[in-house]
């Protein structure tokens, strides 16, 4: 099976864990059998290798994700960059030509996309299998995943199949509705569309030369900054008249909101809560290390991490967007090739982090004009190279680097550091990197 997962924007309706790099697929907040916490991606990832153990997996996404993935799927998983968000139908014709330049898969062979955060069970992957199956051998040139819906929701576009067999031709596309509509659309028989679909690679190929002016995936590459954002439903499954729907009635839910994430939660809270015995329906995830505590509340979520604190009645937090978009802030914890940061305090010449590093990795050779740092090791061993001297360092020791001086540090176990800027003018603009040879 080829599988695309196309792994999306920020998902700030589920503030304070995601950000502008750490997208809602990465938080860790689903509990597995050995009782440590996975996120959405590692699930979905873990999900595909049980159906199908030798499946060709490629994650598409922005460069802003690239170390999260790796960090938590391995190196071994395919990753399709682009360049800048256009939307799905350049972001698919770029995963679609990569599969094809880079890793060499026939035109021929049949493709599933699907979005990276679904909450589904094994069946799901069954069904994403037999997706790819009527897409290699049968004559439509789409075929669709239409999810059997349980209420008439306003969150989805719908499919209205011609009959009521498992395997259909589809009629006609339907877009998202208000309640009273989505109702009159389930009662004539139509399907969530939850984006997931199947094709012969050869077809959205064909489809993509069409519409883009590109030779091959490096030139798509290139030109991907001046391509029209456009979804792909937009571009190619509503203009197609060759397509099927395959219904599905197991387990399928979008956990885009606080609300549908904690449904979805075995446990009240994750990290340190405290509830008394008058809270009712109340869900805490807690990235401090300090304890939160619960009275008396009913229907809540909290969720504390290093970029805020949320309180929301559970209905409400359905709505919390335009008040995130407000809110202009650093970003306060990223996942980096090398490990990550968290930062601790801001002061007006000042800043304090946290930086994790993973073993044998290394933070990029580089400088800083406007500011100095000094380095506190906190635990495990590494080399620091500054100026070109490497030097040996443990849990204790202390590293002053001026501004303008050349610098970086190595994990040879897992390394805690922490790092204080000081400088009148501290930005993340302020670094100039190097090539080093180690």
């Amino acid at each position: 099976m080829n599988i695309v997962l196309l792994s999306g924007g920020s998902g700030k309706r589920l503030w304070p864990l995601s950000n502008d790099i750490r997208s809602k697929q990465f938080i860790k907040i689903f509990k597995t059998e050995d009782g440590e916490y996975e996120s959405m991606v590692q699930r979905v990832y873990r999900q595909i290798r049980a159906v199908d153990q030798d499946a060709t997996v490629t994650i598409a996404t922005s460069k802003t994700q690239v170390s999260a993935i790796h960090n938590q799927l391995g190196e071994g998983v395919g990753v399709c960059v682009e360049p800048c968000r256009r939307d799905t139908f350049p972001a698919i014709a770029l995963a679609s030509a990569y599969l094809h330049d880079v890793k060499g898969i026939s035109e021929e062979e049949a493709v599933v996309v699907c979005p990276v955060d679904p909450y589904v069970e094994r069946d799901y992957f069954e069904a994403l299998k037999e997706l790819g199956r009527l897409a290699g051998t049968g004559e439509a040139n789409l075929v669709l995943m239409g999810i059997e819906p349980t209420y008439p929701s306003e969150k989805y576009g719908y499919i209205i199949p011609a009959d009521k067999e498992l395997v259909s031709r589809v009629d006609t596309f339907k877009e998202k509705p208000d309640a009273a509509t989505a109702g009159a659309y389930i009662r004539q028989g139509a399907l969530w569309n939850g984006g997931v679909f199947a094709y012969k690679l050869k077809y959205v190929l064909r489809r993509a030369h069409e519409l883009i002016d590109f030779t091959d995936y490096e030139d798509l590459f290139s030109k991907y900054e001046t391509l029209t954002r456009i979804s792909f439903d937009y571009a190619v499954v509503e203009k197609e008249d060759n397509i099927q729907v395959m219904r599905f009635a197991g387990q399928w839910k979008d956990l885009g909101t606080w609300n549908t994430l904690t449904e979805a939660m075995e446990e009240a809270s994750v990290g340190q809560a405290i509830f008394n015995e008058n809270c009712e329906n109340v869900h805490v995830v807690n990235e401090l290390d300090v304890p939160v505590l619960c009275m008396g509340l009913k229907d809540v979520v909290v969720s504390a991490s290093p970029e805020g604190i949320l309180v929301s009645d559970k209905e409400q937090s359905s709505y919390i967007k335009p008040y995130v978009d407000e809110i202009d802030q650093q970003i306060m914890f990223a996942e980096k090739s090398w490990g990550s940061f968290r930062v601790l305090d801001i002061e007006d010449e000042s800043m304090t982090i946290k930086v994790v590093l993973n073993p044998g990795h290394r933070m990029n050779y580089h400088s800083h004009e406007r500011r100095d740092e000094v380095w506190t090791v906190i635990s495990g061993e590494g080399r620091t190279i500054v100026d070109g001297m490497e030097q040996p360092v443990k849990a204790g020791d202390v590293v002053t680097m001026q501004a303008g001086c050349r610098h970086t540090i190595i994990a040879d176990t897992e390394l805690k550091v922490i790092e204080v800027q000081l400088g009148k003018e501290i930005s993340v603009h302020d670094k100039q990197k190097y090539n080093l040879e180690v």
